[in-house]
């Protein structure tokens, strides 16, 4: 039973009569009576019974009507729903990460975000990035990507992959004659990092930090290439996972070498307040990044 019928039936009993519903279903009066004739003739039985001034719905009618109003209820139920998970999928978010190595992957993903998402907005928040953790219960930022799962209860933390930091250095440096490099080695070595402090360095932090050890020499260079670039020289090493580097054209004369003898691994988590998780806009983010960093 298509839903104009029933859509007929409700209008004609609660208007009263066919001609009163004409200008509720924006049909001539001709047009109510032909698909009332139809359905009656469709059903076998007849769905009111008519005189001169009212209109009066059968037994049968009664419960076609009742149907009718669950069904329409139902309806509104539903685009009222529909109407919510849209509203939810619009949000703002801003991003930061504790580990400066990410803001070199994070705009191709944003750029694929903005195609299948156009109604999310995301935003990189730059520095202070050994705060992120307080950033986010503060809200200053909305989404954190860290390498230590914070403790507070206020947070939710979603594991999204491991990976393992490398010293990359000249062939020729005399530490690429180890098998792996102990945090001893480091301390007269000159590290290449991205910023400091050096409390938001991954090596350090994870690391010489643990070990009480400090390089000799500490310089921070905020551009990829030119670090790149002064290792060629043989002029320092830096850390970073391999990923890191995978858009930028590595000289043969580069080597990678293991820090420790189990290899510096660590496991990124976004961080977000519990609060803000299951909404929608939110939820899509996570589960895209989990999808789209999968196969680092």
């Amino acid at each position: 039973m298509e839903l104009k019928y029933f859509r007929l039936i409700k209008t004609i009993a609660e208007e009263g009569s066919i001609a009163n519903a004409t200008e509720r279903l924006f049909l001539t009066q001709s047009a109510l009576s032909h698909q009332l004739s139809e359905l009656e003739e469709r059903l076998g039985f007849k769905v009111f019974r008519r005189t001169r001034n009212k209109w009066e719905l059968t037994q049968e009618g009664s419960e076609l009507y009742k149907l009718a109003n669950k069904l329409f209820s139902s309806i509104d139920e539903g685009f009222t729903t529909i109407k919510q998970i849209k509203e939810g999928s619009k949000g703002f978010i801003k991003l930061s990460a504790e580990c400066q190595s990410f803001f070199h992957s994070t705009p191709s993903f944003i750029q694929k975000m903005g195609i299948l998402y156009p109604e999310i907005h995301i935003d990189i928040t730059l520095g202070a990035t050994h705060q992120t953790i307080s950033q986010v219960l503060s809200e200053d930022i909305d989404i954190a990507i860290v390498t230590s799962k914070p403790a507070s209860d206020e947070l939710s933390s979603i594991p999204v992959f491991k990976d393992e930091i490398f010293a990359i250095m000249h062939k020729e440096n005399a530490l690429n004659s180890l098998e792996y490099l102990d945090a001893g080695h480091f301390g007269n070595v000159h590290l290449l990092i991205n910023s400091f402090p050096i409390e938001g360095v991954a090596v350090y932090e994870h690391f010489l930090k643990p070990n009480k050890i400090n390089p000799i020499k500490i310089s921070a260079i905020p551009f990829t290439e030119i670090t790149l670039s002064m290792i060629q020289a043989n002029m320092g090493i830096m850390c970073a996972p391999k990923w890191q580097l995978n858009s930028f054209k590595l000289s043969k004369e580069l080597v990678f070498k293991r820090i420790g003898k189990n290899g510096l691994k660590r496991k990124h988590y976004l961080v977000v307040k519990k609060k803000y998780r299951n909404k929608k806009y939110i939820h899509d983010f996570i589960s895209n990044f989990e999808e789209d960093f999968l196969e680092i």
